[in-house]
């Protein structure tokens, strides 16, 4: 598995991330705060050393503090992320994907996302995907 890949996250792992990728940067204390029934903040310390080396993480020195950023954009990471749910749980079919999409949310979409559906499928007829 690729490294930064989000299949190789555990649950609090996956909480971290979101959130850095919420806050943009963020101290371990800052993570800790936000985490719901956070572990110890040396648990805390121990994980973002563990996405570090994982390759999600980075961070910098603000005085004493270490300050966490992701390494690689949010909207790649959900794009990957997406890619290997279709593959892995609808066989690569985008349709079956959108179904199961269509069918487990709580109210159908706006008539402006019905719309913008529109408007992909249109760009990706017209780029032959």
């Amino acid at each position: 598995m690729e490294a930064g890949s989000p299949l190789d996250l555990g649950r609090r792992e996956r909480q971290i991330m979101e959130v850095v990728y919420r806050l943009g940067r963020a101290t371990a204390s800052e993570v800790r705060a936000e985490l719901p029934d956070p572990p110890s903040y040396s648990a805390v310390r121990a994980m973002l050393r563990i996405l570090e080396e994982k390759g999600h993480l980075d961070h910098g020195q603000e005085g004493i503090r270490h300050v966490f950023f992701p390494t690689v954009a949010h909207e790649d990471v959900r794009e990957s992320a997406m890619r290997n749910v279709v593959r892995t749980f609808f066989a690569g079919s985008t349709a079956a994907a959108m179904a199961a999409l269509l069918d487990s949310v709580d109210e159908p979409p706006s008539e402006e996302e019905l719309d913008a559906f529109e408007r992909m499928i249109q760009q990706a007829r017209e780029a032959g995907r």
